[in-house]
């Protein structure tokens, strides 16, 4: 029996049948929204469900009658269907086990199963991600926007989307200055050459030292009598950081000297950052070079009468008509603040790209910010505002509680990718998982896996969700983790090289036989044939977790059918045959879907 496979998905023939259905049986037209095809629930029989239920108005008859009317319909003009059921006001269909194999025989070469073929005319989407300060190390907080950033860019890719990866590095502002201040007190000419570190951690100690010598003074002005609140505006450290910035945006040549070399000195160290997570840009921005934009926006607005200013010079939004309060957008001194670079950005941006969306890969904790920043732009006249998307993200903690940069209290990025190693190689080493594998492809396999369990760890989890961060826990070569799909992986090629080595070739099937898949290989191919839908929901809500969980379904459907078929020493040829290359199928399947995550697999563990 053959069937096509090219016209459209079988969920979109099946609803097409039942509007014909409905329009044959009970000579109305249906609206198209209310036919609703899905998988089957797994306490029901079936592989697509039709749900009944809204169907009623047409019908005028009860669930059941309904359902058997179109089951009886559906079957008698759709030739892959082979039996139906009736449950309630659900409708499950049973595919022929013929109708699968022909949906694997149709897929099994397509090296990018599932994607969808860019045109010139998909839409531009933008994603902004990482925009680290300079004036610290990347820590775990940054891992997950960069992971996130990265694998979402990678997904929208996989769904059809043209995307430019962009970084706004936040390379000036008071909290620069606090570090710049730091190092010229307390520095004493340390490089990062003199000090062996990185120059991004160096900074970052310095920063650090501000808090600790601000909180002092803070400290000592309570003491004579100064209130809590006063204390902290005016201790002699913060004046000078404020002097420093006003003295940077007036190019005073001291400041800026100082300001350049310490900035480069940290964005080597983020190069570096980079570069071992994976992580590249198609495009870097820096905040120095675009500040200026958001004050001349504000200006114009205020000109027309949308912003207003105080008497003291500061310049406000006022936003109370949506609910909100006044927003800030020029200090009194004149300097700008986070949302005015940020008006002049987004300004910029769709000059540059004309975007269909841009997508911000920022933390909950800045919610409210891009709220204002899209009614600002509003307000402002400008159109594209609602193409504005923050990609909130939960907060990764620690078994301690949360990270506090200022404080020293954080785990930094390169301090846990060469924890993620040292805990692979150990774990590996213990389980014997490399006891056969010589030594220089050990040293390649330790990052793949070292990065594959952090990556994986992290994304798995629903973006808007707030993690707890356990290294060892993710490096389980058993459950949902990365090494867990990365050891499957590992064994399907194995099975490949001794097929080589016996002489099998993976292309001798006979697809004019009828090929009879076990339930085990079935549940297998219909997990595959749900990759496309689930490409499609990652790219619409901006989630790798729902690639990453699908891939550690498709890995514990394949061990099962791993565990109770054999492959290599079937007896009848052509299943064999059709097991090695459905197996080899899941290898490659699992390498693409891993890849939009960012993780490389092992050839040998």
């Amino acid at each position: 029996m053959r069937f096509d496979f090219q016209t459209m998905s079988i969920e979109l023939k099946i609803a097409d049948f039942a509007l014909k259905g409905i329009q044959h049986l009970y000579g109305l037209q249906a609206d198209p929204d209310q036919i609703s095809v899905q998988k089957t629930r797994k306490d029901q029989s079936g592989d697509f469900t039709l749900v009944v239920f809204p169907l009623l108005r047409y019908s005028r008859r009860s669930p059941e009658e309904t359902g058997h009317s179109l089951g009886e319909y559906l079957i008698s003009r759709m030739p892959e269907i082979g039996k139906y059921e009736v449950v309630k006001g659900f409708l499950n269909l049973v595919m022929h086990d013929s109708w699968w194999t022909g949906f694997f025989a149709e897929i099994q070469h397509n090296e990018n199963y599932g994607h969808v073929t860019l045109t010139s005319d998909a839409p531009h989407i933008l994603v902004e991600f990482s925009s680290p300060n300079t004036n610290k190390p990347l820590h775990l907080g940054h891992i997950r926007n960069n992971l996130l950033g990265h694998s979402v860019s990678q997904i929208l890719k996989a769904a059809g989307h043209r995307v430019t990866m962009v970084n706004l590095v936040n390379d000036r502002g008071i909290h620069i200055c606090k570090s710049m201040l730091s190092w010229q007190k307390w520095g004493e000419g340390i490089t990062p050459e003199k000090a062996h570190v990185k120059g991004d951690r160096l900074v970052g100690d310095f920063y650090v030292r501000f808090d600790q010598e601000y909180k002092k003074q803070v400290t000592k002005l309570i003491e004579q009598g100064i209130d809590e609140e006063q204390a902290a505006a005016q201790a002699p450290l913060l004046l000078e950081a404020q002097q420093m910035l006003r003295k940077w945006e007036e190019h005073d040549p001291d400041v800026l000297r100082l300001w350049e070399m310490m900035n480069e000195w940290v964005c080597r160290g983020f190069e570096e950052t980079y570069r071992n997570l994976g992580i590249k840009f198609d495009k870097i921005y820096y905040e120095s070079q675009t500040y200026k934009l958001g004050k001349q926006l504000v200006s114009d607005a205020l000109e027309k009468g949308i912003l207003y200013q105080e008497e003291d010079g500061s310049v406000w939004a006022d936003l109370t008509d949506e609910g909100l309060d006044q927003k800030l957008l020029l200090r009194a001194d004149g300097t700008s603040v986070y949302m005015t670079q940020d008006l002049g950005t987004a300004h910029q941006r769709y000059q540059e790209y004309s975007f269909d969306r841009h997508v911000y890969v920022v933390g909950n904790e800045q919610n409210y910010h891009f709220k204002v920043l899209g009614l600002i732009l509003k307000k402002m006249g400008f159109p594209w505002y609602n193409r504005l998307y923050h990609l909130s993200y939960g907060m990764v903690e620690l078994p301690e509680g949360k990270m506090k940069s200022r404080e020293g209290k954080v785990v930094d990025a390169d301090d846990l990718i060469q924890e993620m190693y040292y805990t692979a190689k150990e774990i590996s080493e213990r389980l014997g998982k490399m006891d056969t594998v010589p030594e220089e492809k050990r040293q390649v396999n330790y990052p793949r896996i070292a990065m594959g369990a952090l990556k994986y760890y992290i994304l798995k989890v629903d973006p808007q969700k707030t993690m707890l961060f356990n290294p060892e826990e993710s490096i389980d070569f058993n459950g949902n983790t990365g090494p867990f799909i990365q050891y499957t992986y590992v064994r399907i090629r194995s099975v490949e090289r001794k097929a080589k080595d016996s002489g099998i070739r993976l292309d001798e099937i006979d697809w004019s036989r009828e090929i009879k898949p076990g339930e085990y290989e079935k549940q297998l191919i219909k997990r595959i044939h749900q990759y496309p839908g689930v490409l499609k929901e990652a790219a619409r809500a901006f989630s790798p977790a729902l690639i990453a969980n699908y891939l550690y379904e498709l890995v514990k459907e394949y061990n099962q059918f791993y565990q109770f078929e054999t492959i290599l020493k079937e007896q009848d040829k052509n299943k064999r045959n059709f097991r090695l290359r459905l197996s080899s199928f899941v290898a490659r399947h699992l390498a693409e879907g891993m890849n939009l995550l960012g993780i490389e697999m092992p050839e040998r563990m």
